[in-house]
């Protein structure tokens, strides 16, 4: 049978059918045509909706990163401490921010930190200015959480290092 006599027969055979049938047939094909699409498109309306809170995140880590950068970049261009003038600003970046909280020694190209029930807040404070001013960074760290109910305080060691000689 050649397609125009089979689409012949067909229409034969869809008129036979009765009006009701017809009615019923075009509703299930359209539902199934529906669901097709449906199953089609879904993927990428999920995808669009949560396009433009995606795109606030990337560009919130965007950000983040371009202030690292330049962070990163800055340290680069700060000149180099000899090891007496970062134990004095590390000195310094202790007193002004743990103050009777901590304790520091220093022996080599080290530095000792003990803390003693030392704010959360305070202690990143003075790390940031530890590695800013100083140049200096943890080598080892044994931190214990003390305060579980109420603000975050913290007691332990910290072993920081120093520049070279």
């Amino acid at each position: 049978m050649k397609l125009p006599l089979q689409l012949t027969a067909w229409q034969a055979h869809w008129a036979r059918r009765p009006a009701r049938e017809q009615i019923l047939l075009k509703l299930a094909a359209a539902l199934v045509l529906a669901a097709l699409l449906w199953w089609l498109l879904a993927p990428a309306v999920v995808t669009l909706r949560g396009a433009e809170a995606q795109a606030r995140t990337l560009d919130a880590q965007l950000q983040q990163m371009r202030a690292m950068q330049l962070q990163a970049q800055a340290l680069d261009k700060q000149a180099t401490l000899g090891q007496d003038e970062a134990q004095q600003a590390l000195e310094r970046a202790t007193r002004e921010a743990l103050g009777a909280n901590a304790r520091l020694t220093t022996a080599g190209g080290r530095a000792t930190v003990t803390l003693t029930n030392v704010p959360a807040d305070a202690l990143a404070q003075w790390l940031a200015l530890a590695r800013l001013n100083a140049r200096s960074a943890p080598l080892e760290a044994r931190l214990l959480r003390t305060n579980s109910s109420g603000p975050a305080t913290w007691n332990g060691v910290l072993v920081m290092s120093l520049p070279q000689r």
